[in-house]
């Protein structure tokens, strides 16, 4: 028999992280809820940050985008479905406040989120490892077919490691779901030896495995094609020395026209690392979040509990760093990754703009008084059209400098940099 907080398992097994053994103090509380928080709303508007530039910027609608997004709504829902329920339970010292049918819901959607993130890295790296290794036969591989059949893979194909055995009891004893309907103000998930296995195999060790061949086939192809690019700038600039050497000027034709311009593939096979130096970066940050929560997961369930126990700091630290990771992926877009950190850059600036206009119009409330008049947002019926004019010469006026601007700031980059429009993930 294993204690953990003031939690018991009666079997072997791993669960969600068990509760204090004593109440916690007020700091300990406070502390614990503003590092929860944090991570549960950095998830949230990070993420909802990613949809939202793909959706505005066509630039970022690329078939590897479209896998980007999908992973932001997954690591969205995982704040929003499991995290702010495991908050809830870390903060009131264990008490599961839902009932026992939301219980089977917060352990479903833990497994099957944590699942459904780990297929669209895997996917991923699937499709990054087509784009830089078999680059001319990429278009016909990833066709949008492809990519619709991938993604409803990755969403539905959890369900049946998550939803399916949870709700049916298959991934525990008897024994323990007497126990949970017996004690409904708690919220254990303790797994068997054969559903521990067979869940964390297919959630990440096996995709793991894909993951980290397919990255390292990436890695050495990225390398060749690297060599194979320094040896063309030294036989260029080789034969430039000898043309000029007879008196030829390098990169000219016989009949004197304009240089020759570089190969398109350069500025690809540039592209092409760029992006799979971030995607190692995003598997990284993965495997390392999430892989001392998967080997707790697996040894607390096959040793001996009395060998094996852990804890309580040790096993919240566990969950809430697996958590952080999906805070994390937008940060790496935006730190890595020029297209994104420039998309980023134009929605939050959107955002604020249009919430100065929306202050600037009073919010639609009576400045006069604080209170909304009924039927005309504040306004007295003589004060509508003048003001319906003078927000929209303002709009127009605020519409046409940011346009302007935007365009300035594009022919710039161009001009400085001819790659920045094709940075991607």
């Amino acid at each position: 028999m294993m204690e953990t907080g003031n939690r018991t398992w009666t079997d072997e097994g791993a669960g969600h992280p068990a509760v204090q053994p004593t109440p916690q103090d007020g700091w300990t509380l406070i502390v614990k809820a503003c590092l929860m928080g944090f991570i549960i709303l950095a998830a949230i508007l990070g993420n909802l940050l990613v949809i939202v530039s793909v959706m505005r910027h066509r630039k970022l609608r690329v078939i590897t985008n479209y896998f980007v997004v999908s992973l932001a709504l997954a690591d969205m829902l995982v704040a929003l479905g499991a995290m702010c329920f495991n908050a809830s339970v870390e903060l009131t010292d264990g008490t599961w406040l839902f009932g026992s049918f939301m219980c089977d819901v917060w352990n479903s959607l833990d497994v099957y989120f944590s699942t459904v993130s780990i297929l669209h890295l895997c996917c991923i790296s699937v499709d990054r490892y087509y784009a830089i290794v078999q680059p001319l036969d990429y278009p016909l591989i990833m066709t949008r077919r492809k990519l619709a059949i991938m993604l409803a893979a990755v969403w539905f194909c959890p369900a049946s490691l998550s939803f399916l055995p949870i709700f049916m009891g298959w991934y525990t004893t008897p024994k323990h779901l007497a126990y949970l309907s017996e004690n409904p103000h708690l919220c254990e998930f303790k797994v068997n030896k054969t559903y521990a296995v067979l869940s964390s195999s297919l959630s990440f060790w096996l995709p793991g495995v894909i993951m980290i061949f397919m990255y390292y086939r990436i890695y050495i192809e990225a390398d060749r094609q690297e060599r194979m690019l320094y040896r063309s700038k030294v036989a260029t600039a080789l034969l430039n020395k000898h043309l000029q050497i007879n008196g030829i000027a390098a990169g000219m034709d016989v009949g004197g026209s304009e240089p020759l311009r570089p190969l398109a593939t350069t500025s690809k096979m540039k592209r092409e690392r760029k992006a799979a130096r971030t995607l190692g970066i995003i598997m990284s940050a993965f495997l390392a979040c999430w892989l001392p929560f998967f080997l707790w997961y697996i040894i607390t369930t096959l040793c001996e509990p009395e060998v094996c126990y852990c804890p309580h700091a040790v096993v919240a630290a566990v969950f809430w760093v697996g958590y952080f990771n999906s805070a994390l992926n937008p940060i790496i877009y935006a730190y890595f990754n020029r297209e994104f950190r420039a998309a980023f850059k134009k929605t939050l600036e959107s955002c604020c703009k249009t919430l100065v206009l929306w202050r600037r119009s009073g919010g639609g409330l009576d400045r006069d008084s604080g209170l909304a008049a009924p039927g005309y947002g504040g306004q007295r019926p003589n004060q509508i059209a003048a003001s319906n004019v003078s927000s929209q010469a303002e709009i127009h006026v605020i519409n046409s400098s940011i346009a302007r601007a935007s365009t300035t700031e594009e022919i710039a980059n161009i001009n400085h940099n001819p790659d920045a429009t094709e940075d991607v993930i």
